[in-house]
């Protein structure tokens, strides 16, 4: 078993950016979803879920400088903050100014504010391994397997639908070797590199695979659909991947090898 692939997400609900390897802090790969764009009027976080649009900008992030089609801005860490809401979750962004807020505004036509992680900001997941947050849904880190993307579109081709790419699921780290698809369900705590994970829960899926992660539109209703034929989940909801918390940071990189140091039986079935 190893690493497949690597991805981040500079901010929450644009593209995601594969890395070739990452340093690891508490709260997921550096620099993965520490800025978030939220309503000007409301402070809530915007998501693919409402703006598929988000998926075809693909920031990036060079130090404390993000460019965006065309686009630059230092990050400011420390600036004024404002209130930010995350599901159920609420606390404060840092406000990154007026010429951000435009082009993101302009861009995607939504009156929006981008903001970064303050640094007091303590924010912790739930689940069985709680940890560390910045502005993920809820977790640090997304583990997905290419046997599980490649059981879900065979099923997808029985039922006479296309193949969908694993970056319709926006995971970090994609483990290829594993033999079943789903394994990551019965992983509680694995080690890759230097980096020791501990499963948090199951991920249940919203909206946002049916949206094509190049064009940044809709494109269901796979893989949802299919999920739904036997990857019911007993919260409700479809699921596929894992997401973890972080128990000890370090580096790790593609071709890594991954070691399972405790698993458990299936939550759930359907491999």
């Amino acid at each position: 078993m190893k690493v497949h692939s690597l991805i981040h997400y500079p901010v929450k609900g644009l593209g995601g950016v594969p890395v070739s390897s990452s340093f690891v802090d508490e709260t997921g790969l550096r620099g993965d979803r520490m800025l978030m764009l939220v309503e000007a009027a409301t402070g809530t976080f915007l998501s693919q879920r409402r703006e598929p649009r988000m998926a075809a900008l693909r920031p990036r992030l060079d130090g404390s400088v993000l460019s965006v089609d065309g686009f630059s801005t230092s990050i400011d860490h420390d600036g004024p903050r404002i209130p930010v809401t995350v599901h159920g979750w609420s606390g404060y962004g840092v406000d990154q100014g007026d010429a951000a807020a435009t082009f993101f505004s302009d861009t995607l036509g939504v009156a929006c504010r981008l903001t970064s992680v303050p640094p007091e900001q303590s924010r912790i997941g739930s689940g069985l391994t709680p940890g560390p947050v910045g502005f993920a849904d809820g977790h640090a880190i997304l583990v997905t397997s290419l046997s599980s993307l490649d059981g879900l579109n065979e099923r997808i081709a029985s039922r006479g639908g296309q193949p969908v790419p694993m970056d319709r699921f926006r995971p970090n780290i994609v483990v290829s070797g594993w033999p079943e698809a789903h394994t990551e369900d019965r992983v509680r705590r694995l080690t890759i590199g230097s980096v020791e994970l501990g499963y948090a829960k199951d991920c249940i899926r919203c909206a946002v695979p049916t949206v094509d992660q190049e064009t940044g539109l809709k494109d269901g209703p796979e893989p949802t659909r299919t999920l739904a034929s036997y990857r019911r989940h007993p919260e409700g909801g479809v699921a596929f991947g894992m997401k973890a918390a972080v128990l000890r940071t370090g580096e790790l990189a593609v071709g890594d090898k991954v070691d399972v140091d405790e698993w458990a039986d299936p939550i759930i079935g359907g491999s």
